[in-house]
């Protein structure tokens, strides 16, 4: 499960609250069939992955990983083994005699990982782990957690901002806003299906376009269309003057002024493209437009 919103939302409160480092004001956190709002954080059966890693600087990797089984009082063969079958899963065994300092970035949220899966949770729970690696290390990673998930088959809620991470591990996303729920589903029905204009622009990049009420629709509803689903066409219904031309290589994007409002297209590299300055029409199938009422921005269906 992802917690996906924008910094501020929520996430990471609702995360603390699974864990028990906060208080609900009301309702009840339940793992499993075990209501836990009274359980303290330490018996509740979870292993919090954070984004700064917290890593023990003078402990060596099989150290830091040994941890959760040493405070349980395990014996020292058996969370030696246990450690080692962790790091393992994770490519750290040629690592363990190191100290944090001496590890990248990307080894040592491996190794806060290795540490939440040696103690075998019942809910592993994670908060932004990818946020401080580069953009290829947080891909490789991700591909890493997606498959770690996949064979340890257990339940992790993954707290991110990043829509990205959420398409690509999710099995369900729940988008939150202001402290509120907007929607919940797979990734590929939140973005089909944005339960509101909130969602409709907070999963997309580039993010969907809205039009003015009364635009291709009723003067109580706005219109969205995804960038990809605005085609080019002499007849279009939609004008815009080019305003800046994006070459992403397998892509172009196309930013347009209109009196609908910004409009972004999204479309495949060709000899023939609009140059800035240059007036364009867009057309639209019927069956890619999403309407939201105008007022509350909730979705018409």
């Amino acid at each position: 499960m992802i917690l996906l919103g924008p910094s501020g939302c929520g996430k990471s409160t609702l995360l603390r609250m699974v864990a028990g480092l906060e208080d609900p004001t009301s309702g009840d956190v339940f793992i499993g069939d075990r209501r836990v709002n009274d359980v303290e954080p330490k018996l509740r059966d979870i292993a919090m992955v954070f984004q700064s890693y917290a890593l023990y600087p003078h402990m060596t990797v099989a150290e830091n990983i040994e941890f959760p089984l040493k405070v349980r009082g395990v014996a020292k063969a058996e969370r030696a083994a246990a450690a080692l079958k962790a790091a393992d899963v994770l490519g750290l065994t040629d690592y363990m005699k190191r100290k944090p300092g001496q590890l990248s970035g990307g080894q040592r949220q491996r190794v806060a990982l290795a540490r939440a899966i040696v103690r075998d949770p019942a809910v592993f729970l994670m908060d932004e782990p990818l946020s401080n690696l580069d953009a290829k290390l947080r891909g490789d990673t991700r591909a890493e957690l997606v498959d770690l998930h996949r064979r340890l088959d257990s339940t992790f809620i993954y707290v991110t901002h990043d829509q990205v991470e959420a398409m690509t591990m999710g099995s369900r996303v729940a988008v939150l806003n202001a402290g509120q729920l907007e929607q919940v589903g797979t990734p590929q029905d939140v973005y089909d299906h944005p339960a509101s204009t909130f969602v409709a622009q907070f999963i997309g990049t580039p993010p969907m376009n809205l039009l003015q009420p009364g635009q291709l629709g009723s003067s109580d509803v706005r219109v969205g269309v995804r960038p990809e689903h605005l085609l080019i066409a002499a007849a279009g219904e939609l004008e815009g003057t080019v305003r800046q031309v994006e070459h992403l290589g397998h892509e172009v994007l196309l930013l347009t002024e209109s009196p609908a409002g910004r409009l972004t297209a999204r479309v495949a590299p060709h000899a023939d493209l609009p140059i800035v300055g240059e007036t364009v029409r867009f057309d639209v199938a019927p069956h890619h437009l999403h309407r939201f009422d105008a007022v509350t921005g909730v979705r018409v269906p």
